[in-house]
């Protein structure tokens, strides 16, 4: 699952490593976003492909049909979505990217949870697998998009069973365009998505569990978890 994530860096960090693969027809901006803790219910920026190029969009996290009388979903498993009558449209049509320093889950300790921040290694950007209701800039509330989730693996697995579906730089682009089939996008989901290796995680304060907190110290590891 995926129900909190980080913006931190300028929105150039995560253009730079797409260099050369394709038109941008964004704006240049050194200003760091600065979200420490991007919530459900939020605009996020989120890339997507139209009229030949790259966009950003701030689009509504959260999606619900017309015929959809519940709470607007927030995520939807790459096993399942490719097929599904709620999400085989937006797999389809609607391929975008969300934009990510890392992100957070909560493991249960007794009565209580305690929230780790979880991220590349090396500080890698990352770029979720996302799909939603296109055109983005058109996008309307409830109409937004989810976060594509894939089983975790290894160590991850203790802190929850599902974790954002994160695709390597050299084949966002491809995800993105709107000629990909969505065969070869299934494809692009088992064969160019981040391996749960790649990353660590560590414990950080319960502050973290109110959306209104977006101070720096949420992602900071703190020495005294609960136990």
């Amino acid at each position: 699952m995926c129900g909190r994530f980080t913006q931190i860096q300028s929105r150039e960090v995560w253009l730079s490593m797409l260099d050369g693969q394709a038109e941008r027809a964004i704006a240049w901006d050194e200003q760091p976003i600065g979200r420490y803790n991007v919530a459900p219910g939020s605009n996020v920026l989120l890339l997507n492909h139209r009229d030949d190029a790259l966009h950003l969009d701030p689009v509504f996290w959260g999606y619900g049909p017309a015929w959809w009388h519940k709470a607007p979903l927030i995520n939807a498993r790459v096993e399942t979505a490719a097929e599904s009558k709620m999400f085989r449209p937006l797999w389809q049509h609607g391929r975008a990217v969300v934009m990510a320093d890392g992100w957070y889950e909560w493991k249960r300790e007794g009565d209580k949870k305690q929230p780790y921040y979880i991220y590349q290694r090396q500080r890698q950007p990352l770029f979720f697998a996302a799909i939603g209701h296109a055109p983005y800039a058109r996008a309307q509330e409830k109409e937004g998009f989810v976060i594509v989730t894939a089983a975790s693996d290894r160590g991850m697995v203790d802190l929850h069973d599902r974790r954002p579906l994160m695709l390597e730089a050299d084949a966002v682009v491809e995800w993105l365009d709107p000629a990909t089939s969505p065969e070869r996008a299934v494809t692009l989901s088992q064969q160019a998505a981040m391996d749960p290796q790649q990353f660590r995680w560590h414990p950080v304060s319960r502050a973290v569990g109110s959306p209104h907190h977006q101070q720096p110290e949420l992602v900071e590891p703190i020495d005294d978890p609960l136990c």
